[in-house]
């Protein structure tokens, strides 16, 4: 009897990490569909400039260029837009929950997003801000986590949600991944940190701004032969180069995604194989 029970427990304790498992990382939970608010379409009259590496219309001027840094291929887009309404987020399948995910592309498309990148992932995680569109959906605080604040008058600030009412907050967007990357132009990450996860080249995405209405999406490709991937400080580095005054990093790894004029611009890397990784959002520009 007593040897039944030792197995009855066990085979329980395995059942229940396997539910804690599936429900972290794999069953999906919807909150709450969102219904999407779109802005007036470009004026039929107007000249939209698409090509390549480039696109304008009256509103949103995009130019892409590309380096090569630290053995690793990295994409920039400079962003100029008239109104900070331009620059959105969007949920995967237009739903607030948890572990709903599509691709980056899917998403950016059933949204027409002229450019799109990964965002934070929130869906992955309990606590921690969700703030999108300039609407509230999750106020539990993850301590001493810090965010980047996109407000509605086009700048960016930096909040710890520790010390912070998400309620007083202007805000038009919030992103919750981290850590800071520029501030006032200058590197905010430490070059010999002890997190693994700072040290090691991987994949990486970022957000920047230069002044309130012109922005710097940065994606990285890595953990391939190619493109080796960068540390934070390396990614701190380049954007530092390139005069940002504000920098934020998204989630990396197989998530990084660039989206561009209806393609993925560089090589995403999902469990060893290029392609997609399905996330859980995306920051986009368009209407």
């Amino acid at each position: 009897m007593k040897h039944l029970y030792t197995i009855l427990f066990s085979i329980s304790l395995v059942a229940f990490t396997a539910f804690i498992l599936l429900d972290t990382f794999l069953l999906s939970t919807s909150y709450k569909v969102v219904e999407e608010k779109k802005e007036p379409i470009v004026n039929e009259s107007t000249e939209i400039i698409r090509e390549k590496n480039y696109y304008k219309d009256n509103n949103i001027e995009i130019k892409l260029t590309s380096t090569r840094k630290y053995n690793t291929d990295i994409y920039i887009a400079d962003i100029k837009i008239k109104d900070i309404n331009y620059l959105k987020t969007a949920f995967a399948k237009n739903t607030f929950g948890k572990n709903v995910t599509d691709y980056t592309s899917t998403i950016a498309k059933n949204h027409e997003a002229i450019l799109a990148i990964n965002g934070d992932f929130y869906g992955v995680q309990e606590k921690g801000f969700v703030l999108k569109n300039g609407i509230i959906y999750r106020e539990t605080i993850k301590k001493n986590q810090e965010d980047v604040v996109i407000k509605k008058d086009g700048t960016f600030d930096f909040i710890n949600e520790s010390e912070t009412n998400l309620k007083n907050i202007e805000a038009k967007e919030l992103l919750s991944f981290g850590p800071i990357l520029i501030n006032n132009g200058e590197i905010k990450v430490n070059k010999n940190s002890t997190v693994q996860k700072e040290l090691k080249s991987n994949p990486r995405t970022a957000i920047a701004m230069y002044e309130p209405l012109h922005y710097l999406f940065m994606v990285s490709d890595g953990r391939t032969k190619e493109s080796e991937g960068l540390s934070l400080y390396e990614m701190a580095e380049v954007l530092k180069e390139l005069n940002v005054d504000k920098a934020y990093n998204l989630d990396g790894g197989g998530s990084s995604s660039l989206y561009f004029n209806g393609e993925i611009i560089n090589k995403p890397m999902n469990k060893g194989k290029l392609g997609e990784r399905k996330v859980s959002d995306i920051v986009y520009i368009g209407y």
